[in-house]
């Protein structure tokens, strides 16, 4: 009971910070407008530079990067802090989890879930990309490196963010699995944080396959 309970005390607070978003914050405050009405309609980086430009992009880059790692962070240190008070009456815990892993692939994945279902804008947000990317840079800089590489050529390549971001995100688990960072636990929980962000790419899969989705240009519409 006290083992879930410190879920509840990491998931929480994640995904009511998750729920800020970035790219709505930054539109509505400096531009008087509502990304979500404009361009996709997605309130995500990409479509925010389609709509406004570069002008903003920085800031809608930092909000959603620390409003990510922030309880990612906190979510390491919390299962860390008290895996032996709490943590150690856990039947077999040791060898089944790697406690400060664990807590922080656990926030990552409600930080994800408010990201695309925010409480603050009608459980209607983005797709999980910018914070599938920062959970990784805390999670291990080799996951980082391999799914933000994968991300950066198949994009280059293909000009479909929406594709790159899939495949990055793809590489996430299977990376983690054949480097043996964390346990099965840590992997379930970053193969959620996966199926979260591709499942939120269900339209632009139905358009890459009509061949009907949008590349990606520097140039504003």
């Amino acid at each position: 009971m006290r083992f879930f309970l410190l879920i509840l005390i990491t998931a929480i607070p994640a995904y009511v910070i998750g729920s800020i978003n970035g790219a709505i914050i930054t539109s509505k405050h400096f531009f008087h407008k509502d990304i979500r009405k404009f361009g996709s309609g997605n309130p995500g980086l990409t479509n925010f530079y389609r709509v406004f430009g570069k002008a903003g992009v920085l800031l809608v880059i930092a909000i959603d990067v620390v409003k990510t790692i922030a309880p990612v962070i906190f979510g390491g240190w919390l299962f860390a802090r008290f895996s032996n008070t709490i943590l150690s009456q856990v039947w077999l815990f040791d060898w089944l989890f790697e406690v400060s892993l664990f807590g922080q692939a656990i926030a990552g994945f409600f930080v994800m879930l408010g990201h695309c279902f925010p409480v603050y804008y009608h459980f209607k947000g983005g797709k999980g990309v910018m914070a599938a990317g920062a959970i990784l840079i805390v999670l291990d800089w080799r996951l980082a490196l391999i799914s933000w590489g994968l991300f950066i050529i198949v994009t280059a390549l293909t000009r479909y963010v929406s594709l790159g971001a899939m495949v990055g995100a793809a590489a996430f688990p299977v990376s983690q699995f054949i480097i043996g960072i964390g346990s099965y636990w840590e992997l379930l929980a970053t193969s959620m944080c996966t199926v979260l962000l591709i499942a939120r790419h269900k339209a632009n899969i139905k358009r890459l396959i009509n061949g009907e989705e949008s590349k990606f240009s520097f140039r504003r519409k």
